[in-house]
């Protein structure tokens, strides 16, 4: 008898052992196998948290007018979130959001009330702006391969210069604009809520997006280049045009935020957004997006910019300072990506 007939069935052993690896894994670790799997749980667990926490501590929070305020006030860092989580998935960052955005606004308005530019050939203009800001970082990271936190650093001065500069640092008032510009900040009720449109435009724009990164090829190659740049690239996807349109996708949907912010806020300013480019990176790191790329859901940004909406919010109905509000956000993207790196311990 050989010593292969000897020692029995390599599968029956290899099957015995896998079976006794399994038991052995922790309530922690399988905590985290799950996390690991639905990206957009964990968000979900810490936003029902927030929600009845902060209902507890003010009997104010979970009124109806509060809460249709906190949901037209997410519209824009909602937005935002999505462009910022397009890019993280090809493991980059984007400094840059809120100063595209509010450049886009400012040429939106000044080109309608200071140069009687029709309403709708002034969004045109503010897309041709988000468009040809995404595709300066995009040509800066790809042409250059610059790291995308160093350009969109260097790009966020500039377009914060550009705003000053091209607005003269005056506000546009909604009330000289033409309707179209404000629509998005008209409300209307469903039951006891009131719902803003530009909030039905941000999930007309979730929507949109869940559909091309989880249905599309353009979606399983950002996924992929964001995970490993090199595998997609010897895999025979084309790394730096899959680069190039993130970015331009991303300048598109920051040109729709512009439209929702004036219609928002009833007025462009070249002062607005202060807190939207940390805002935008906590709401996708909440969300379940992966820092190093690869990893990440669109609807958990949602839910990101949902939680970082209640925290603004329930703490300022605690009547803490607003310093404390961006401590409290900065508490939260520390807490994040030392979750997202527990999670990606998981072993494939």
């Amino acid at each position: 008898m050989t010593q292969q007939q000897t020692a029995g069935p390599p599968s029956a052993g290899h099957a015995d052992l896998a079976e006794e690896f399994l038991d052995r894994q922790t309530p922690l670790s399988r905590i985290r196998n799950i996390l690991h799997r639905y990206p957009a749980l964990s968000p979900a667990i810490v936003l029902l948290i927030a929600v009845v926490v902060f209902g507890l501590l003010n009997d104010r929070f979970l009124r109806v007018e509060n809460l249709s305020l906190i949901t037209q006030q997410v519209a824009v860092v909602g937005t935002l979130a999505i462009a910022q989580t397009l890019i993280i998935l090809t493991a980059g960052i984007d400094l840059s959001v809120g100063a595209v955005m509010i450049l886009s606004s400012m040429v939106i308005a000044q080109l309608a009330v200071s140069n009687g530019i029709p309403g709708p050939i002034a969004l045109i203009a503010g897309l041709a702006v988000g468009l040809g800001s995404g595709a300066l970082n995009g040509f800066l990271v790809t042409r250059f391969r610059l790291p995308p936190f160093i350009v969109t650093l260097g790009t966020l001065n500039i377009f914060i210069a550009l705003t000053l500069l091209y607005s003269g640092g005056s506000t546009v008032r909604g009330s000289a604009m033409p309707d179209m510009l404000t629509w998005l900040g008209s409300t209307f009720p469903i039951g006891p809520v009131r719902i803003s449109t530009g909030v039905v435009m941000m999930l007309l724009l979730y929507v949109a997006m869940a559909f091309i990164l989880g249905k599309t090829a353009w979606g399983r190659h950002v996924y992929a280049v964001g995970d490993d740049k090199e595998a997609a690239r010897l895999a025979g996807i084309p790394v730096n045009r899959v680069l190039m349109s993130v970015y331009l996708a991303a300048g598109a949907v920051l040109a729709v935020g512009a439209w929702i912010q004036i219609g928002r806020t009833n007025a462009a300013s070249p002062n607005a957004g202060v807190d939207l480019n940390l805002d935008s990176i906590t709401a996708v790191v909440i969300g379940g997006t992966s820092l190093f790329g690869g990893r990440g859901s669109i609807w958990g940004s949602l839910l990101g910019a949902l939680i970082v909406g209640v925290f603004r919010n329930g703490l300022s109905l605690a009547g803490l300072d607003v310093l404390y509000q961006t401590l409290a956000v900065g508490i939260l993207i520390i807490i994040a990506v030392s979750v997202d790196q527990w999670i990606r311990k998981v072993k494939s």
